[in-house]
């Protein structure tokens, strides 16, 4: 058996990958049994550690912000990757599909606070830099590999895969 989320998934949870259980997450308040509400900016995925083998994010990560003042800074969007890298199983696979730059798609709708580009995941998020992922330095404690990375029209297809955390170096 296996089980997908769908973050921000509206009515009814995208499912890619064939998963035999899907589940949803949304900020409507219409939402049937299989749905949870929450708001991804500022609040965490509502599922146990290591729930999912599968997390998707179709036209949602170009609406969660970089940085937010509340009043303290934070990064919803490392936020949100940590969250991704809790909820998958170790192999598990992060698909997300978005509109990017040099695309207009990616800056027509007013509520693209979050222009993603081919890197953002791969250097950002997953083993593509040459150390660790650039994202620790904002907080970033996941890791992931590039499984694929392609243009499907103006969206960016970008599938990565969970693998264990990195442990941390001790300095002497």
């Amino acid at each position: 058996m296996t089980k997908s989320l769908d973050l921000g998934c509206g009515r009814e949870p995208k499912n890619p990958f064939n998963a035999t259980e899907t589940f949803g997450i949304d900020v409507r308040d219409d939402l049937s049994a299989n749905i949870k509400r929450a708001d991804l900016v500022l609040e965490p995925i509502p599922f146990e550690d290591e729930s999912f083998e599968y997390v998707t994010a179709h036209d949602l990560i170009e609406h969660i912000p970089r940085v937010i003042y509340m009043p303290q800074r934070r990064n919803p969007f490392v936020e949100l990757m940590n969250e991704v890298h809790r909820v998958l199983k170790v192999g598990g696979l992060f698909l997300s599909s978005t509109p990017a730059y040099p695309h207009a798609a990616a800056f027509i709708d007013p509520t693209h606070v979050n222009i993603i580009a081919e890197g953002t995941f791969p250097y950002y998020f997953a083993d593509k830099a040459a150390d660790s992922p650039w994202a620790v330095i904002y907080g970033f404690k996941g890791a992931f590999t590039v499984k694929l990375e392609e243009w499907r029209g103006p969206h960016l297809l970008t599938v990565l895969q969970k693998i264990p955390a990195r442990e941390k170096v001790q300095s002497t």
